[in-house]
C-alpha cells in the first residue's frame, strides 16, 4: 500500500460542493448500473480483474484517496469462507476499551471512501474498515456469494477472526444492505446497526433514476450520456465531466472490476420487526437512492425505537456531505447504545 498521512489531521468535512456532487454522480452511476446489469444476471461466479493494467490503474487511484486518511494501526488480510477480506483497524490505547466500529462501504467504493468520517469516528472509538469481498478493493475472493446471507457470513466470520465480540455496524449504500442483512442472519455481535442511506432496504431504487441508467448501459452519444448523468446526480454537465482522486478511483473500480455480489432484497417487514438493538438511519432529503421520505416512514412505522432522519441538503454521497454532524451524533448514539 502507498505511504499514507504519517500523523492523524483535520479532514474537512466538506471539500466543497462540487467535489461532493461529483462523488455522487460516481456512487449513482455505480450503484444502479449495477442494479441493471444484475437484474439480468443470474451466474454464480467470483469478482475479477478485467486485465491487469485494469487493476494497476485503480490501485494507484486508491493508493492516491489514502493520503487524506489519518494511518492505520494495522492492515490485515483476513481469511473467510469466500475469500480473503482486506481490514484497515484504527485504535489507540484512550479508546482501546471501547466497542469498535465497523465501517462496511458502497459499491467500489472501498475503505477511502471513509475519509471525511474517520477522524470524528477514531478519535472516540475503535474502527475497523472492510473492503468487501466480490466487489473493488483489496479483498479477494475465492467463493461465489450465491446470497446476502453469505455477505452477512463473511462479514461475521472476519469479525471472529478479529476477535471481535460486539461492534456498533455502520453500511452506506450497498454496505447498508450488507448490513442490513447481518442485522437479519447474523445478528449476535451487532452492538447497534447504523444504516446511511441503504440501497434496496426499506424502498426499491427510484424509477426515473433506473431509466436515465438504461441510456447509460446502451450505446449513445456522449453528449447524452453526459445528460444522463447530470440527471442521476443532480447536477450540470460541466460537473459531470470533472473527477476528483475518489471519484476517479469509484469510476476506474466500475470500469475494471467486474462484480461477482447478490442483488439486495427489500428487508421484509418480519425481519425489520426482528432487529431489537438500537438502530440509526440517515436518508437523503434529495435524489436518495434508499427511498426517501418513503423509505424514512417505513423505518419509523417498522422500527418504533430507531432513530430516523432525513438529512436536508443532502443526496446519496450523504456520509461525506454532513461528515462532522453526522460523526457527532453517530458519537452520541453509540454512547448511549453501549
Amino acid at each position: 500500500m502507498a505511504a499514507v498521512a504519517s500523523s492523524r489531521r483535520d479532514i474537512q468535512p466538506s471539500r466543497g460542493r462540487r467535489w461532493l456532487r461529483r462523488l455522487a454522480i460516481a456512487l449513482f452511476v455505480v450503484l444502479v448500473l449495477d442494479k441493471v446489469v444484475g437484474m439480468a444476471r443470474d451466474d454464480a461466479t467470483v469478482g475479477r480483474w478485467v486485465s491487469a493494467s485494469g487493476r494497476d490503474a485503480y490501485v494507484t487511484a486508491y493508493d492516491r484517496t489514502w493520503q487524506d486518511l489519518p494511518k492505520p494501526t494495522s492492515v490485515r488480510e483476513v481469511p473467510t469462507t469466500f475469500g480473503i477480506a482486506r481490514v484497515y483497524e484504527w485504535t489507540r490505547p484512550q479508546v482501546a476499551g471501547r466497542t469498535p466500529v465497523v465501517l462496511l462501504p458502497g459499491r467500489s467504493s472501498g475503505s477511502p471512501m471513509w475519509a471525511a468520517n474517520l477522524p470524528g469516528i477514531i478519535a472516540e472509538r475503535p474502527v475497523y474498515a472492510m473492503d468487501a469481498i466480490g466487489d473493488a478493493g483489496l479483498s479477494v475472493q475465492s467463493t461465489p456469494l450465491s446470497s446476502f446471507a453469505d455477505i452477512a457470513q463473511w462479514v461475521d466470520e472476519a469479525l471472529a477472526a478479529l476477535k471481535v465480540e460486539k461492534a456498533h455496524v455502520v453500511g452506506h449504500s450497498f454496505g447498508g444492505a450488507s448490513a442490513a442483512a447481518l442485522a437479519t442472519t447474523r445478528p449476535g455481535r451487532i452492538a447497534s446497526l447504523t444504516l446511511l442511506e441503504p440501497v434496496m432496504t426499506f424502498e426499491s431504487m427510484p424509477v426515473s433514476t433506473m431509466l436515465w441508467a438504461a441510456l447509460l448501459s446502451v450505446p449513445a452519444p456522449q453528449s447524452w450520456k453526459d445528460r444522463a448523468l447530470a440527471e442521476i446526480g443532480g447536477t450540470t454537465v460541466e460537473e459531470v465531466r470533472r473527477r476528483t482522486p475518489m471519484s476517479e478511483m469509484i469510476n476506474l473500480g466500475s470500469r475494471n472490476f467486474r462484480a461477482a455480489l447478490p442483488t439486495p432484497k427489500v428487508a421484509t417487514d418480519e425481519a425489520l420487526r426482528g432487529w431489537t438493538f438500537p438502530v440509526y438511519v440517515a436518508i437523503a432529503s434529495d435524489k436518495s437512492l434508499a427511498g426517501g421520505e418513503e423509505a424514512a416512514a417505513r423505518a419509523r412505522s417498522l422500527l418504533p425505537n430507531a432513530t430516523v432522519k432525513v438529512w436536508p441538503d443532502t443526496t446519496h454521497s450523504l456520509p461525506m456531505q454532513v461528515a462532522a454532524p453526522l460523526d457527532a451524533e453517530l458519537v452520541a448514539f453509540w454512547a448511549a447504545a453501549d
